[in-house]
């Protein structure tokens, strides 16, 4: 690594701010792209033609490389294989019916193990005296699908992985696609697949691609059965679910790192990121630029001015900046 790349860091902005009583307690920078149905930029912040990794935002475009590869799946099961799941009881025998479909079984996984993702989940595993597996882990219905896709295929399965596999090539130039970028670096996400550095106007297109396509396609199955499971792409108590839940037609995918991706049904999106990877500001930085673009105040409520308390009773806010 250079002495310029140490250096040189993106133009982030203010996206939110945290306040206890009347003083500003904190703030959290970022950047952050809105696009048009055309992928014509409406407004931004801070600098979103920097390049980052969008992390498992880059899920559904995945996704839709592997429909392209003939990879067949009900919705529901689709929609697992783009989600960064929360590990409940549903979720990993979803995973696992994806695999046995196959004929393969978590033996085949070669994603990393840990606990499940949500708090929920996580604490009634452990409470079973249950460690890590890697179908509890958050993107074991990736996994499943990329593996079911390599025997749709007649793939090697035991280096699904590697970059040098036809399923990875053929990911990496899917997403190009999409996101109208080329690209320059990439490098190994946490669970093993690789992940690509674009820009955050790159991936709001891309997501903007994927509700506009015409039914039919790979791009549209992905993002239909995405709104029409979104406990399958988070699960119950997490933002991304309930964002989709409660407005209709919406498309929205996080990421670690404060990555937030939302696509309206009309075409337009926005990706941003919190730029130290923080995850607490990453929805109410998206909810006032989704005002900005028009939505209903009423159901985005929940996602933004999040009570700080003290002593037990609200005393601030985590509010995203309006435009």
């Amino acid at each position: 690594m250079t002495e310029t790349t140490l250096t040189t860091f993106p133009a982030h902005a203010p996206l939110a701010v945290q306040t206890r009583g009347d003083v500003v307690e904190s703030v959290h920078f970022g950047s952050l792209a809105a696009v048009g149905p055309d992928g014509a930029t409406l407004f931004s912040r801070g600098e979103p033609t920097a390049r980052m990794y969008p992390r498992s935002a880059l899920k559904p475009l995945m996704a839709v490389a592997m429909v392209r590869a003939g990879l067949r799946l009900p919705a529901e099961q689709l929609a697992l294989a783009a989600a960064s799941h929360s590990g409940s009881v549903d979720h990993q025998d979803t995973a696992a019916k994806i695999l046995a479909n196959a004929g393969l079984d978590e033996g085949f996984l070669r994603n990393s193990t840990d606990l499940p993702y949500g708090v929920a989940e996580r604490a009634h595993w452990l409470a079973a005296g249950r460690g890590p597996t890697r179908l509890a882990q958050n993107c074991s219905g990736k996994h499943a699908a990329l593996l079911a896709t390599c025997v749709h295929n007649g793939w090697p399965l035991d280096s699904y992985l590697h970059t040098d596999h036809p399923l990875p090539r053929l990911v990496r130039d899917v997403v190009a696609e999409l996101t109208g970028e080329d690209i320059t670096a990439a490098s190994t996400d946490g669970c093993g697949t690789e992940v690509f550095a674009l820009s955050l106007t790159g991936m709001a297109r891309a997501f903007s691609r994927l509700v506009t396509a015409a039914p039919g396609t790979p791009e549209h199955d992905v993002a239909a059965a995405m709104r029409a499971h979104p406990t399958m792409v988070a699960g119950p108590g997490r933002d991304v679910t309930a964002l989709m839940q409660a407005v209709p037609g919406l498309l929205a995918k996080d990421g670690f790192e404060g990555i937030q991706l939302i696509a309206l049904a009309d075409g337009t999106a926005v990706a941003l990121k919190i730029s130290d990877g923080g995850d607490r500001a990453r929805m109410p930085s998206a909810v006032p630029a989704l005002l900005e673009l028009g939505l209903d105040p009423e159901p985005l409520r929940p996602f933004n001015n999040l009570a700080v308390l003290g002593g037990g009773r609200p005393v601030g806010a985590l509010r995203g900046l309006p435009y």
